[in-house]
Parts: structure tokens; C-alpha cells; sequence
């Protein structure tokens, strides 16, 4: 932080400082000594005087006596912090004062530093300097925030774009590939062909989620997912989203099984939220399923949530791993039993719709044993 400090070129007739002070020959010299080093300099001689000087003229630093006969320099500073406008300026107090009392009741008022009277010049300007560097640096580290900002939403409106233009075809073209190799003859087309066509499927069943996925968190992180709370039947919405899954799961031999405590479990919720967790869980219990085995969705109750589970006898996460599996900070995903690959943003993108919808998502695993991922649905509106 120091060296990036250092690096930072200051122009002191880009900062304007106020000097609140009750004693004229004070003011003279501060001014004077602040002055020679380019700064924009304005002056009180009171404490409320002071307070309509930083509204008026927005200081970026302000030298603050205490002992002043209207406002003292305490309440001037509770005044400033107190005030979302000012709150950010900092002040150095500039006192006869040297008592630790009243120096640690400078800092807790909201002193950036304490200097006492009479004070060296050299000093003075030195510390001067490091709070006017301080403020400066703020300012390069906001600019570049901002800077981030713009450039991160750019690159969220193009993949957002993307995934858009691609979503339609490649969804036309996972319907004709799953028509197909549910329809033809293995024997007819020839192994190899008919490998080919399963394994064109695949990718393409992949790339489909990639690009829904993307395209959904995009949004979210755009802010543009309008979440609409209504009542719904999450079971009937379980049901429709596995029969969806079933076709892919087909090709693997795999049976999904629902187990419901009741035939109907109403829930307050988004029900594109809900259908996006629970498609993107079977997507990866399937992938991560041997064949011919199977997948159980078990829906329960509390009180307060609906809990669906999504269950799979597969390959498991190894413990050392799943510290890693909820984390943007990079990517992390492994392969399923038929060396399906995925993004590892389905995930992170559950866990961001079940928060959306006053839940949460949790799972545990066991390598060679297979995972069990969950999520809790509120059954009633939330405050």
C-alpha cells in the first residue's frame, strides 16, 4: 500500500483546505505556510462559520481548532460525521490542547491526526501531505472501481448477448440429436455411427445448459432477473422439470424417482427459479450416475420450508474438494462417469436463485458413494 502511495502524483491546487480558527495570527500563518505549498485555502474564525464554509465550499481537508468561543472543535467534527454529505472529509485537529484526554476524544469524535500548538512547520506539511495523499489515493481506488464496474457489465451484456443468439439453435439442434438417438437403431446405423451421434448429444446437452446458465447468471449479476413471488404447487413443479430431465437421463439407463411427503406442497416462490436449481441438480446427478442406476428427488417439510433433495449412487466429490465447489473465485468442475465436463456455474447459480427465494442450498457428498444437493423453499411469504 506504501509503495502505491508513493507512486501517486499530488497537485496541492487541486485540493482545497479550511482553516477554522478563533486566534487571527493563527489563521495569517496557517495560511500563509499552506498557501506557499499551492493549496486552495479557506478560513473560519467560529464553529458555525465553519460549517457553512464546508458546505459552501467542500474542502477536502479540514485544520480544526478545539477552543473556540460559539462551537468548540469537537461538536464541529460530530457535526461533519454526523452528516452523510461530510462525513468523508477528514480533519486534523491543530490544538493548545496536549492533554491524552482530549486527544483520544479528537480521534473519537472522527480526527484523521492531532497536532498541538505550537506546532513545527515541517511537521505540519508532512502530515498535511499524508492526509491530502490519503484522499488522493481514495480517488484513484474509486475512479479504478468504477472503471471495473463499467468494464465487468460490459463483459456481462456480451456474454449475456452470446448466450442469447446461441441458446435458440443449439436447443433446436439437442432436440433433433435426442430424437435421434432415442429413435434409431443401433444395430441399423453401426456402432461407431450411432457413438458419434451419442457422443454429439452429449456436447451438445452440455453447451445447451452452458449457455442457459450463462445466460440467467448474467443477468443476475446484472440485476435484471425480476423475481416474482407467487403461491405454486412445488410438487407439480418437480414433476414437470424431471420429465424434461427424463430424455437425457434415458440415454444412461438412469431412473429419476420423485417421493413426495404429501401430493401437494404449496410454496411462496419463483417457479423459474425453482425449475432452473432443480434442472440444473438433475443435470448433474446424471452426469455424475452410472448407468442403470437411480436418481431420487424426496421432497419434505418444517414448518417454515419445503426441502427437495436431489440424491445420486454415483462418483461423489472427494472431501478435499468440496471446499472448492461454491466458489467464483475460480473455476473448478470434474467428470461425470461418461466424461461429461462441465462449467462449474450451475452451481454458483443455484445457490443464487435459492438465496433469491428466501432459501438457501447446501449438499454433502461422499466419494464412490455418490451426492445429495438441497434446497429450502419458503411455504409462506417472508418479511
Amino acid at each position: 500500500m506504501n509503495d502505491e502511495v508513493a507512486d501517486i502524483v499530488i497537485n496541492p491546487s487541486d485540493y482545497k483546505i479550511l482553516i477554522v480558527d478563533d486566534v487571527d495570527s493563527n489563521v495569517i500563518l496557517l495560511k500563509a505556510l499552506l498557501k506557499s505549498s499551492g493549496y486552495q485555502i479557506f478560513t473560519a474564525n467560529c464553529g458555525e462559520l465553519a460549517l457553512a464554509s464546508v458546505n459552501q465550499n467542500k474542502p477536502d481537508l479540514v485544520l480544526l481548532d478545539i477552543m473556540m468561543p460559539d462551537v468548540d472543535g469537537f461538536e464541529v467534527a460530530r457535526r461533519l460525521k454526523d452528516d452523510p454529505k461530510t462525513k468523508n472529509i477528514p480533519i486534523v485537529f491543530l490544538s493548545a490542547l496536549d492533554d491524552t484526554e482530549s486527544i483520544v476524544k479528537g480521534f473519537k469524535v472522527g480526527g484523521a491526526d492531532f497536532v498541538t500548538k505550537p506546532f513545527k512547520q515541517d511537521e505540519l506539511r508532512t502530515r498535511i501531505r499524508h492526509q491530502i495523499t490519503l484522499i488522493a489515493t481514495t480517488r484513484v481506488i474509486i475512479e479504478q472501481r468504477e472503471m471495473l464496474r463499467q468494464t465487468l457489465n460490459s463483459r456481462d451484456k456480451m456474454y449475456s448477448v452470446i448466450a442469447h443468439d446461441l441458446r435458440g439453435p443449439m436447443g433446436s439442434l439437442k432436440m433433433i440429436l435426442n430424437l435421434l438417438v432415442l429413435s434409431l437403431d443401433k444395430e441399423k446405423v453401426g456402432k461407431d455411427m450411432f457413438e458419434m451421434l451419442d457422443m454429439a448429444n452429449e456436447t451438445t446437452e452440455g453447451l445447451f445448459d452452458l449457455l442457459d446458465n450463462l445466460l440467467k447468471w448474467t443477468k443476475s449479476q446484472q440485476n435484471r432477473i425480476n423475481v416474482a413471488f407467487q403461491e405454486h404447487d412445488i410438487v407439480g413443479l418437480i414433476h414437470s422439470t424431471v420429465e424434461i430431465s427424463n430424455t437425457v437421463a434415458m440415454l444412461k439407463n438412469i431412473n429419476i424417482s420423485i417421493n413426495s411427503q404429501e401430493k401437494e406442497m404449496t410454496v411462496y416462490a419463483d417457479s423459474d427459479l425453482i425449475k432452473t436449481i432443480v434442472r440444473n441438480f438433475l443435470s448433474n446427478a446424471i452426469k455424475f450416475s452410472y448407468p442403470n442406476s437411480t436418481i431420487e428427488v424426496n421432497l419434505s417439510q418444517d414448518e417454515d420450508f419445503v426441502i427437495v433433495d436431489v440424491a445420486d449412487h454415483g462418483k461423489g466429490i472427494a472431501e478435499k474438494d468440496q471446499g472448492k465447489l461454491l466458489k467464483n473465485e475460480g473455476k473448478f468442475t470434474t467428470y461425470g462417469t461418461g466424461n461429461e465436463e462441465g462449467s462449474g456455474l450451475g452451481l454458483l447459480l443455484c445457490q443464487d436463485f435459492a438465496e433469491k427465494n428466501n432459501g438457501r442450498m447446501w449438499f454433502k457428498s461422499k466419494e464412490g458413494e455418490g451426492s445429495t444437493f438441497s434446497f429450502s423453499v419458503p411455504k409462506r411469504k417472508t418479511e
